[in-house]
């Protein structure tokens, strides 16, 4: 595992990038985090949190994590990839508080020579109860251009 700094391995340009820290990463898993501070993208004011439901793109930004370090390692440049969906995305609060400090870890389930895969994902509190799960289904495929160009012909 080489030790990227999180700029290095997304292909997002801020404000969108959401997390914070690429932790570790191996062959079929990775782990991020992210601390909710009011410059947080999406921090509600008056819950002192950021909304739930932005869970989901905290696992799908780890997943880009994972995959751009290993594009990377493998001296290649970092690609765009797509959300296609999030089957059974189940949170256990409302809102992630203020001044904590989430985990989020992935692990690879399923993987086609497409570029299809689907990842199981939980977003962990600093007191290792599990905040939001779900199994998260993406596209990466070999030349990203030439996707988005045949899907707008």
């Amino acid at each position: 595992m080489n030790n990227y700094d999180i700029n290095q391995v997304l292909p997002h340009q801020s404000p969108m990038i959401l997390i914070d820290t690429l932790e570790h990463y191996d062959l079929d898993s990775c782990r991020c985090s992210v601390a909710i501070t009011p410059r947080s993208p999406f921090y509600n004011t008056a819950k002192k949190g950021v909304p739930s439901y932005i869970g989901s793109e905290y696992m799908a930004q780890t997943i880009a994590a994972f995959a751009g370090a290993h594009a990377l390692d493998d001296n290649d440049s970092v690609q765009i990839g797509f959300l296609l969906g999030a089957r059974k995305y189940k949170t256990m609060c409302p809102f992630f508080a203020l001044d904590e400090r989430l985990t989020i870890t992935i692990k690879e389930l399923y993987r086609e020579d497409s570029g299809l895969r689907v990842f199981e994902c939980e977003i962990i509190s600093p007191e290792q109860s599990v905040l939001a799960q779900a199994n998260i289904n993406v596209f990466q495929p070999k030349d990203p251009d030439a996707f988005i160009q045949e899907s707008y012909a």
